[in-house]
């Protein structure tokens, strides 16, 4: 059959309407995600509760005081026992509306609540558990009661559901220590319809459902997959439902990124930490408890302070992210009060400064010396928010690089027009007419147009410290800027020397740099320091086969134990850092010891990742402390070493839940990668 083609100009159409509608998906999904963000994206605050039967022993266990909602895991609770905390459930102090007007007058603008954690127990009425609320003493549907409250006044309720389940007969993988339960007959696909079900109930009983925030998710049994199904399970119950990360495998540790790749999931979600630098180009929300654990301890008296948690707030504010907030509420269904004293003195901040929170985006600056800064379109003007924590002696509030115009700028507190003016490549604001304000004092900048910022100079280098010579990058994303420096430690200028191509150390030196356009300094300086060293010497050793000594450890820690006072309970030899003769256990530890052979002289950069704690000794000295209780988390430090053979030694311990050990170097000639087998040895007996 001959195939007619039509005129090239209709042509044309016809294939620029084919590529319009292969786009077309793609932009619909972006902007239906944009829409159904944008509540969230304004609220910047939420509060989360953890609360379930791990309330009840309240954090205390065979004399062990330091058990949260873990407790059943960590504690090693046997099923049958966990579960008579089912008729001891009975929150009679248990009042929704006044846990929603605690949220709302602390200036929070959703909740998130456990309705079912790790330990399987249903915080509502289900039909396909006894396992749940309405089992016990109780008797009430507190999700009902709290979505009816929220309603009333205003507050977005969201669910927190736990993907892993340490009840249900077929979730699997079972505790290592639950050798009385037997997996025979466990069927994985069963347990999920079971969850899929829950989360029918949940999304079609209790009203619009803000967020799903899903959790459990890094055990070996769930995958991409069953995450991507999930996600579109729950996205077609509630099709305006958020769905955090956690919902796939897609999660980059504790630090709650998203790894590259089609991940499914709409926001990411760092827990206990804050970005150093936000999480640019995607939404994130940082989950913290204000003592040490999300469920109730009564024995756990280490708070936050106000200051702190407000200026957590602020931090997260001023980088693009969200602030969720939890409390633990206590067996009787009460919130401790020293939450309450939080919640109320965060509210006092917000009350009168919440505009600078609400509705507002991450700060145009790199860096303030002084503190942070959000902000909004108001009305065609941008308005700036500078959150002062730390107030200048001289009253004078300088804005580095700002290259707008200010048309305004008052106290947010009482409005109070304040006076500005230029000072070379900085705004300045007088501000000693200013009371200052308990926890972070606003002032409200409005200028023309965009915010246009005149960052100072990047300076970068592989290290900051070397043994013979360092190249070193200077750049600028100032549009049309040069870039001047120093490398004596003096102030640059407009007849500094120019940067023309990377600059190449060979002594110490401080370089300075600053922007320029139009023969005018714009930014403010930057400033980095490059030390040359001399590389610490090898050891004159007897150097044995290759691979390191190791001893293996039984015991429940905390933190990394003085090892030498301990017996181990396995020791010989090993290729590598290899923890896996003990991997998937809870509670050992592991000493690796031995001789790494550093093939030139150098700076080598080492990591250690771990789940849970470490540390890195080189040549007798700690080079890396990754120590506590912690996802897998990553630090790194930069030792200077002679070519030859150096001591190397490895502390490992696993208190419970996840537990991996990965160890890495970069040095002259080559990147970041795994240390190999053929430079690590044993010492010679």
């Amino acid at each position: 059959m001959r195939m007619y083609l039509p005129h090239p100009c209709l042509r044309y159409v016809c294939y620029s309407m084919i590529a319009l509608l292969l786009l077309l998906p793609g932009r619909l999904h972006a902007q239906e995600k944009e829409t159904r963000m944008q509540w969230w994206r304004d609220a910047r605050f939420g509060l989360f509760i953890h609360w379930g039967l791990y309330s009840i022993p309240a954090g205390e266990w065979n004399g062990q005081t330091n058990y949260g909602e873990w407790i059943r895991n960590n504690a090693k609770i046997p099923l049958e026992t966990y579960d008579k905390f089912v008729q001891q459930f009975n929150p009679a102090q248990f009042n929704a509306a006044k846990w929603v007007a605690m949220a709302k007058e602390a200036g929070m603008k959703y909740i998130v609540v456990t309705t079912k954690h790790h330990d399987g127990f249903a915080m509502f009425n289900s039909n396909f558990t006894d396992f749940d609320i309405m089992s016990t003493p109780f008797h009430r549907d507190a999700m009902k009661e709290l979505a009816d409250a929220c309603t009333k006044a205003g507050i977005q309720l969201c669910f927190y559901h736990s993907i892993m389940d340490w009840h249900h007969p077929d979730y699997l993988p079972r505790r290592t220590w639950e050798t009385d339960r037997s997996v025979a007959g466990a069927d994985f696909d069963r347990y999920v319809l079971y969850m899929k079900n829950q989360l029918r109930e949940l999304l079609t009983n209790y009203g619009k459902i803000g967020v799903l925030w899903f959790d459990g998710e890094w055990e070996n049994t769930w995958n991409h997959q069953r995450g991507k199904d999930l996600y579109n399970y729950v996205r077609s119950l509630q099709p305006g439902i958020i769905i955090n990360n956690r919902v796939d495998v897609g999660r980059d540790g504790m630090e709650g990124s998203t790894k590259s790749g089609e991940f499914a999931g709409d926001y990411g979600t760092p827990e206990q930490e804050i970005p150093a630098t936000g999480i640019p180009g995607t939404d994130w929300e940082s989950c913290m408890t204000m003592n040490n654990n999300w469920g109730y301890n009564s024995h756990d008296q280490n708070w936050k302070s106000p200051q702190q948690l407000i200026r957590n707030l602020v931090d997260i504010a001023s980088k693009g992210g969200n602030f969720l907030l939890n409390v633990g509420p206590t067996a009787e269904g009460l919130f401790p009060q020293a939450s309450i004293d939080r919640l109320k003195a965060i509210g006092s901040w917000m009350k009168i400064n919440n505009e600078a929170i609400y509705g507002t985006s991450a700060s145009p600056f790199r860096k303030l010396e002084w503190g942070r800064c959000t902000q909004k379109k108001i009305n065609g003007i941008t308005r700036l928010y500078l959150h002062i924590f730390d107030w200048p002696s001289d009253n004078k509030l300088v804005i580095p690089g700002l290259g707008n115009t200010i048309t305004k700028a008052f106290a947010l507190h009482n409005k109070k027009n304040l006076k500005t003016t230029q000072q070379h490549a900085s705004q300045v604001i007088d501000i000693s007419g200013v009371s200052q304000q308990e926890y972070a004092t606003v002032i409200a900048v409005d200028i023309t147009g965009n915010p246009v910022v005149y960052t100072e100079p990047a300076i970068r280098a592989d290290e900051n410290i070397f043994t013979d010579q360092l190249v070193v990058n200077i750049s600028t994303d100032v549009p049309n800027a040069f870039v001047h420096y120093t490398t004596d430690g003096t102030e640059p200028g407009i007849t500094s020397q120019k940067v023309s191509a990377p600059i190449v150390l060979k002594q110490t030196s401080t370089i300075k740099a600053v922007c320029v356009v139009n023969h005018k300094p714009v930014s403010s300086v930057s400033v980095v320091k490059f030390e040359k060293v001399i590389p610490a010497p090898a050891r004159i050793v007897s150097v044995g086969g290759q691979g390191l000594q190791f001893a293996s450890y039984k015991g429940k820690w905390n933190v990394v134990p003085d090892f030498s006072t301990l017996n181990p309970d396995n020791s010989g030899h090993v290729a590598n850092f290899d923890i896996r003769s003990k991997q998937g256990q809870e509670e050992y530890g592991f000493v690796f010891d031995g001789l790494i052979n550093i093939p030139a002289d150098g700076v080598y950069t080492f990591y250690i990742s771990s789940d849970d704690g470490s540390k890195l000794l080189i040549d007798d000295a700690i080079a890396i402390d990754n120590d506590g209780l912690h996802g897998m988390n990553e630090k790194s430090s930069s030792v200077p070493l002679a070519k030859g053979y150096h001591t190397i030694k490895v502390l490992f311990f696993e208190n419970s839940g996840s537990d991996d050990l990965k160890l890495y170097w970069k040095g002259p000639g080559f990147n970041k990668s795994i240390i190999p087998d053929n430079v690590l040895f044993r010492k010679s007996n």
